[in-house]
Formats: C-alpha cells, sequence, structure tokens
C-alpha cells in the first residue's frame, strides 16, 4: 500500500529557479527511505511539500490518502498531526526540560496529563534517554538533543517521520547512533520514515530504500541500496 505518492510534480519559486522536475514516486507504508543527493538536488523542497511548508508549482502529492497540494492553508494542521518532523537544527526550547519539551507537543493538542506522561515516557525510552528527563537543552550533546528532537517528533504516534538532514550538525558517531535510533523508531512502531540527506556513509552503511536526486530529478529509485551515481 502506497502511503506517500507524488504524481508529475515540479516546482519553481518566484525567483524562477526550478528546484524539482516532473517527479514521480511512490513510498510504501512501514518503509525507512533515504532521500539522497548533493546541495541544489532538491532533497530540502521534496520533504517540504509532504509537510506542506512548500506547495508544488504543478502536479499531485498524496500524504496519508490527503491530496497536499490542493489542501487549504486552514487545514493544513490535519496533515501535520499524522506527521513527525526532525530538522537539522534541534528547535528546543531552552527553558523547558527535555520532559518538558517532549510533553510540550502532547500538551498543544489537549491530551490529558496521564496520557502526555505515558507517551512522554514511552518516546524518550525509545531514544534512550528516560534518565534524563530532568535536563534543559543546553545540559545535553547535540546527539542527545537530537535525541530529544525526535522524541519530540514521535511522542504523538505519527505514521511518517520526515527528518530532513537531521545528522547534518554532528560527527560521524553520533550520526550513526541517530540513525539507529531511527531504524529502531521504524522496526519498533512501524513508522514510515523519510530521511533527506547527503551522507553517503551513513547511506553505504544502512542498506535501506534509497531516493537520489539531482538537479532536481529523479535519477535512481532502490528498494535497497547505496549512494551510487
Amino acid at each position: 500500500m502506497d502511503l506517500i505518492r507524488v504524481k508529475n510534480v515540479n516546482k519553481q519559486y518566484k525567483n524562477g529557479v526550478t528546484a524539482i522536475y516532473d517527479l514521480n514516486l511512490s513510498i510504501k507504508k512501514g518503509s525507512f527511505v533515504f532521500v539522497i543527493g548533493g546541495s541544489g538536488s532538491g532533497k530540502s523542497t521534496f520533504i517540504k511539500m509532504l509537510y506542506r511548508e512548500e506547495k508544488p508549482s504543478s502536479g499531485e502529492i498524496f500524504v496519508g490518502g490527503i491530496n497536499v497540494a490542493k489542501l487549504r492553508n486552514s487545514k493544513v494542521y490535519k496533515l501535520r498531526r499524522k506527521l513527525g518532523i526532525v530538522f537539522q537544527d534541534y528547535r528546543l526550547l531552552p527553558k523547558l526540560t527535555v520532559y518538558e519539551n517532549v510533553a510540550f507537543t502532547m500538551e498543544s493538542i489537549g491530551a490529558t496529563k496521564a496520557e502526555t506522561r505515558r507517551k512522554v515516557l514511552k518516546a524518550l525510552e525509545l531514544v534512550g534517554l528516560k534518565a534524563k528527563i530532568h535536563n534543559y537543552p543546553d545540559q545535553l550533546s547535540g546527539g542527545e538533543q537530537q535525541r530529544v528532537a525526535i522524541a519530540r517528533a514521535i511522542v504523538n504516534e505519527p505514521r511518517i517521520l520526515l527528518c530532513d538532514e537531521p545528522t547534518g550538525n554532528l560527527d560521524p558517531d553520533r550520526s550513526m547512533e541517530i540513525v539507529k535510533v531511527l531504524e529502531e523508531i521504524n522496526k519498533t512502531c512501524g513508522t514510515t520514515i523519510i530521511m533527506a540527506t547527503h551522507d553517503k556513509e551513513i547511506v553505504n552503511k544502512m542498506q535501506k530504500e534509497v531516493v537520489l536526486l539531482k538537479d532536481g530529478r529523479l535519477i535512481k529509485h532502490l528498494e535497497k541500496g547505496g549512494y551510487e551515481e
């Protein structure tokens, strides 16, 4: 079953730059997909279109049955509730503890305290940070901060987790740790994971599904593989 379907999508920005050319792509439920390519390949634009930060200039994008391309601005929140999003910069709130940063997502949708506690502790256990619930972001390493950001993104048990260069600020060892955490979430929860990266080493080690973009065009889509142009 295709959870994400992209049909004849083009994306041109107002300055005339075309970021995506005639993209056709299907991603199945439960997949772990690396979207790879160099700078300017269209990786981030593709991810942003999936969570409707950007709209395609033409074509259709279906995410969990929702036609994102035609979604009204007032309805975008309904799409976002089905998604978890992880960025390169961790975007944690500095004056909140690890627990409070993750709980913030649940509170914003009106969850009860009991449900919030159960889900926050479950998410922090999945990312290996249950022992640090009282710490503040500045007391954590970069890798730990990114784990908190992942816990925040999965606490509401989304069907899809979108990761835009989540290891971009980390050294190779910490980067691998983060990808292993994502792999565990994929296996344990069945969450579909789409990760944009330019890190060839990670892609080659993990041997997951690969979408290779170059200059806005789909070059390869492999069910299992590494980085090969």
